[in-house]
């Protein structure tokens, strides 16, 4: 038998029927899911070094399991020294089994790390079921060790969901763990 996450047996076993129940779908393939999660990390200094690139790349690569890919610019900014294809950031695009372990690891170990938590906004929606979180600091994820980084910086998080409201995405993410703030 092989291997399946928490949250993915989760989901199967207990939010589908959960969301079944909340919205009355007729079919379980109308039940939203969610289909991949897309880590991104802009690197603005990269314009004048380029190791930092790497060590985005690095250290995203180390908190998602999968190899992540630099970003480039597409088009020139004078005002920011920004030639066109120039490495400016680093992203990773989970789905599948990555995915539900990333957002295992998120919810249970990294958010709770975070100083002063009181849970994430529910700002973060776009209109179409996708929700945005911003991280400002890598040392949440136990991965990274606090000696070997040479600065601390932020993250972008986008959830990308099969919803079609932002309520139906937010019952979802409700569902599968992640930790809104109470209005």
């Amino acid at each position: 038998m092989a291997y399946i996450p928490r949250l993915k047996k989760e989901y199967r076993e207990r939010v589908i029927q959960t969301l079944r129940d909340e919205y009355g779908y007729n079919n379980v393939m109308e039940v939203p899911r969610l289909e991949k999660i897309v880590v991104s990390r802009g690197v603005g200094d990269a314009v004048s070094d380029r190791k930092l690139i790497d060590h985005a790349v690095d250290e995203l690569s180390i908190i998602t399991g999968q190899k992540a890919v630099s970003t480039i610019s597409k088009k020139d900014v004078a005002a920011f020294k920004l030639r066109k294809g120039m490495p400016i950031g680093a992203k990773v695009t989970l789905r599948g089994e990555r995915m539900y372990e990333f957002l295992d690891r998120l919810v249970t170990t990294a958010l709770p790390r975070v100083r002063d938590f009181q849970g994430i906004r529910s700002t973060g929606f776009d209109g179409r079921g996708n929700y945005n979180l911003g991280v400002t600091e890598q040392i949440i994820f136990p991965e990274i060790n606090i000696d070997k980084i040479n600065r601390i910086n932020g993250m972008d998080i986008t959830f990308v969901t099969s919803a079609n409201t932002d309520k139906e995405a937010q019952s979802l993410l409700a569902e599968l763990g992640l930790p809104f703030k109470r209005n």
